[in-house]
């Protein structure tokens, strides 16, 4: 059985891998299109915390705004926290239960529908410059390096989970 503190210190693993993930995939992202590693974060900051709504703003040169970065890697970095956890809460679940593998593997999938989808509307005003595939991408690449952390953290979670995962 689980405890407590493994789950924690597991789930805020798992929200640091997802969160760096991300970010690297939009570091690498920004500099292969020519527009400096913090381009789409704060570009993000701006939308979320500042209201960019404007499109016609993205033909021009946009000066880095370091409030806006910031309070957009720290808005981040707690949302990737918070899901480390519930995804380390729900994989203690179905450890302990491995009947409701499928029903915790069903919510997990349909937590990342959802955040694809929350991101995609929050960024609709910069969707020139943030296709949507990069947002599936960003978020694929995020769960599949905090799922391999697990895999190795908790050996057979993949069977609990689904038993057609090796």
């Amino acid at each position: 059985m689980a405890t407590a503190g493994r789950t924690i210190r597991q789930g805020a693993i798992v929200g640091l891998i997802a969160f760096a993930s991300v970010a690297v995939f939009y570091a690498a992202f920004d500099v292969l299109a020519a527009r400096g590693t913090l381009y789409t974060v704060n570009l993000l900051g701006k939308a979320v915390f500042q209201g960019l709504r404007d499109p016609s703003v993205l033909q021009m040169p946009i000066a880095p705004d370091f409030t806006a970065i910031a309070w957009y890697s720290g808005l981040h970095l707690v949302l990737s926290l918070a899901i480390g956890l519930i995804v380390t809460g729900l994989v203690d679940r179905a450890e302990q239960d491995p009947s409701q593998g499928s029903l915790v593997l069903a919510v997990i999938v349909g937590g990342f529908v959802i955040t694809i989808a929350v991101v995609g509307v929050i960024s609709e005003s910069i969707r020139p410059v943030l296709p949507w595939w990069s947002i599936v991408v960003a978020n694929g690449a995020a769960s599949a390096c905090a799922g391999v952390y697990l895999l190795r953290v908790r050996p057979g979670i993949g069977r609990r989970l689904n038993p057609f995962v090796i």
